[in-house]
């Protein structure tokens, strides 16, 4: 079967846009925290094993890391066991954290290896226990109390901060020409299991690896002004300024603190996705124009526009 020429053209004009994006990311590390409908809808699964399985083709080195919350509700559910969020973590009792073990650990990871292995890939699914690789400290959340001076600590069970990255896990497998899958979960000193956010988790892995890019997909376009009009190219300043006046609120300021976290300790370029786009990876990787919020910091202006210059 031959295709006409005007395919034919827009063929070779995508292959040479992603040229220089090959070029410059060969042997660069990309972490990318898989949750959201992404994770739901199988089309948008299967895209995104395609995208994670070319990406190490072409030389660049991606870690995923993934979260799972709707599937641990679902299971949740099922077993009669009652969810409770403060300021958008879950509660974790003991119950509770066998169940984000079972889900996070098993099914989870294993569908997304599977569905790596399966576009050709070679990925491992690993937790953040195995080989020490995520060292945590339970997190505990502080309200103002008007009837004391003092803040309320709220204990919300097995749920946990990170400490320390074991970068030397993840870089036995990259180096092995494996893509690390890893779930978000962690070992405590106190030898206690932590549940952790994944984009945190996928922010601290991309700090400890010096990542080129941390990739964040969502439910969402990006960053967006009060217009509903994505922001990008923006410098961690800018996003600062966006913080005070109200511009970026709400659910959004968790992935923001984790990008800005990210460029400010050594990422070159953190990116919040729609995770509902198909190939959003690549789309964000390999084309000038991305399919959501570019941050950067402003340490170097050099290096600023060195990533921006995707967005230009």
């Amino acid at each position: 079967m031959t295709i006409d020429r005007t395919t034919a053209m827009r063929i070779a004009d995508v292959l040479n846009e992603a040229l220089p994006y090959i070029q410059r990311f060969q042997h660069r590390t990309i972490v990318v925290k898989y949750g959201g409908n992404a994770m739901i809808d199988e089309a948008l699964k299967r895209d995104f094993a395609r995208d994670i399985v070319l990406m190490r083709l072409v030389g660049m080195n991606p870690v995923v890391v993934h979260g799972g919350g709707p599937q641990i509700g679902r299971l949740l559910k099922e077993l009669r066991i009652e969810s409770e969020f403060v300021d958008g973590m879950r509660v974790t009792d003991s119950k509770t954290m066998d169940v984000v073990q079972m889900v996070l650990g098993g099914l989870v990871n294993q569908e997304i290896v599977s569905l790596i292995n399966e576009a050709g890939g070679q990925a491992v699914g690993i937790t953040g226990k195995d080989g020490g690789l995520i060292r945590a400290r339970k997190m505990t959340i502080e309200r103002a109390s008007p009837e004391t001076q003092q803040p309320e600590i709220i204990d919300i069970g097995h749920v946990g901060e990170v400490t320390r990255i074991n970068r030397g896990v993840v870089d036995l497998l990259s180096d092995g020409g494996v893509i690390p899958v890893i779930a978000p979960i962690g070992t405590g000193d106190d030898n206690e299991t932590y549940n952790i956010n994944a984009d945190l988790v996928a922010g601290k892995v991309a700090e400890a690896l010096n990542a080129e890019k941390l990739i964040l997909l969502t439910d969402v376009e990006g960053v967006q002004d009060g217009a509903g009009n994505v922001l990008t190219g923006l410098t961690a300043p800018e996003v600062d300024r966006l913080i005070e006046d109200g511009t970026i609120q709400g659910g959004m300021l968790p992935k923001i603190g984790c990008a800005l976290s990210a460029v400010n300790n050594g990422v070159t370029s953190a990116h919040i996705i729609d995770g509902r786009v198909a190939h959003a990876v690549l789309l964000e990787v390999l084309t000038d124009e991305g399919v959501g919020t570019l941050i950067t910091s402003s340490a170097s202006p050099a290096e600023t526009a060195a990533a921006t210059s995707q967005e230009s």
